[in-house]
């Protein structure tokens, strides 16, 4: 960004779009962190579910008990699942928008260095035109010199 004071409206819309840009930046990286939380919980209630005995040689109440604990961890592995699909939705979305945001301020930022590039174009030229006047004045001023001399001859 360039503090030019043209640009001073243009460089608070890209201070704006760098603050929004950097908030949905921190957003997405709440989103992942809390869809990876949610996954590593799936992930633990997968295994407790693989790890949990079943034995047919129980009497019939410490198999329905068990059967039912495995039914609550069914249902807490499903819920789970929900969650992390869940996560993942929010964490698409959240990525969707700090990739807007990043655009958005990209745009500005090259809207602020294409200015900033033609005023750099716009002073070369100023620079190459006064060089060109110095120039063609000292070469006056050389022709005006040794045409004098000649003059006074005649």
């Amino acid at each position: 960004m360039t503090g030019h004071r043209d640009d001073a409206g243009l460089g608070a819309v890209a201070r704006v779009r760098a603050v929004r840009e950097q908030d949905d930046r921190i957003g997405l990286r709440l989103a992942l962190a809390e869809a990876a939380t949610r996954h590593e919980r799936t992930e633990e209630l997968l295994g407790m579910l693989a790890r949990s005995p079943v034995t047919g040689t129980l009497p019939p109440r410490e198999l329905l008990g068990q059967r039912a604990a495995l039914g609550r961890l069914g249902a807490a592995v499903s819920d789970a699942e929900a969650s992390a699909r869940t996560a993942d939705a929010v964490t698409a979305e959240a990525r969707t928008r700090w990739e807007a945001a990043r655009t958005r301020l990209a745009a500005v930022e090259r809207l602020l260095e294409a200015r900033a590039a033609r005023r750099r174009a716009d002073a070369e030229r100023r620079t190459a035109k006064e060089a060109d006047d110095l120039a063609a004045q000292r070469w006056l001023r050389a022709t005006a010199r040794t045409a004098r001399p000649e003059e006074r001859t005649r």
